[in-house]
């Protein structure tokens, strides 16, 4: 099995470490395009397989796509930061043409590789890395909801002073404040959360998990790397391994939720194909319209990408 991280930054990086750690795949390339940047950081990961011991190969480089070649999956993570003074639609601008650079140059390698973009704004750049891939929607999508589970879990955990590992939960929507955490099926080890937990905390905890990576920015001074990186890792994990997780994916509905045309977090079964399957939850109304706010927030960033490409 052969995996590519497209930047090799701080999420990048990470991703990379994991995979090889876990020895998740026989050889993974790490590529950006600044000069030796790739080459270090793989290098440096290499070197840790005598420590951790794994044999996974970690291979560097420089915008050669060409040792990307025959990929069976790529994680996408290549995009600038937002920067002071710089409007939404700058950044979908400049992040747009990055992924779909990145995106077009995979697919010339590696027309048969799964596609999970981590890049930012995620919904959006999932969307326009679907439109540049020209392939099975089932494999290219976003990894958002896998982290801000996570989030969610960690804090739920720390409140109920419990393990992580028992607590299950589903998440949807887009990735940001119009997320829809689901309480209503947040277990811990089977129990309802809400039976362990004040409506008033359990409010607190999803109001923290919508602004999650807001909270690290303005501790770190930077986005946060080592929960994102992990995420993408245990997708590209689920999918080499054909483990048939269920978990929440920017995924592209076709009439799911009664929505269409849209990149847009659900839960849905992950495997050797990517998305095998798209799980409906039997959502209340209040939920149903908290999904509906979600969806047409994204929709307005999806057609600034189209406005931009009918008019490039």
């Amino acid at each position: 099995m052969k995996v590519t991280v497209v930047g090799a930054g701080n999420v990048g990086a990470t991703c990379a470490d994991v995979l090889a750690s876990r020895e998740i795949a026989n050889e993974i390339v790490l590529l950006d395009i600044k000069e030796g940047f790739a080459e270090g950081k793989a290098l440096d990961i290499w070197q840790t397989a005598p420590i951790n011991l794994y044999d996974s190969r970690v291979i560097g480089s420089t915008s050669d796509y060409e040792k990307t070649k025959d990929s069976d999956v790529v994680v996408i993570t290549s995009g600038l930061p937002r920067k002071p003074g710089m409007s939404r639609d700058d950044l979908i601008a400049t992040n747009a043409g990055i992924v779909k650079i990145v995106t077009e140059n995979i697919v010339k390698y590696s027309p048969d590789a799964i596609i999970i973009v981590v890049s930012n704004p995620l919904d959006v750049m999932t969307y326009c890395a679907f439109l540049n891939a020209k392939t099975d929607p089932n494999k290219v999508f976003g990894m958002a909801g896998v982290l801000d589970t996570a989030r969610y879990r960690a804090f739920l955990a720390t409140e109920l002073n419990v393990s992580p590992k028992d607590i299950q939960a589903v998440l949807m929507g887009g990735h940001g404040d119009t997320m829809v955490p689901l309480p209503r099926y947040t277990t811990v080890a089977g129990i309802p959360v809400t039976e362990l937990i004040s409506e008033e905390k359990l409010n607190e905890i999803i109001e923290r998990t919508k602004f999650g990576g807001g909270e690290i920015v303005k501790l770190l001074g930077t986005s946060a790397w080592y929960a994102p990186g992990a995420a993408a890792a245990q997708m590209v994990e689920a999918i080499v391994r054909d483990q048939k997780r269920i978990f929440p994916v920017c995924a592209w509905l076709q009439g799911e939720y009664g929505l269409n045309n849209i990149y847009l977090g659900v839960p849905v079964v992950l495997g050797k194909k990517g998305i095998e399957r798209i799980i409906e939850l039997d959502l209340n109304e209040a939920e149903k319209t908290l999904l509906n706010e979600s969806a047409e927030a994204v929709k307005g960033v999806m057609e600034v990408l189209d406005n931009m490409i009918a008019t490039a």
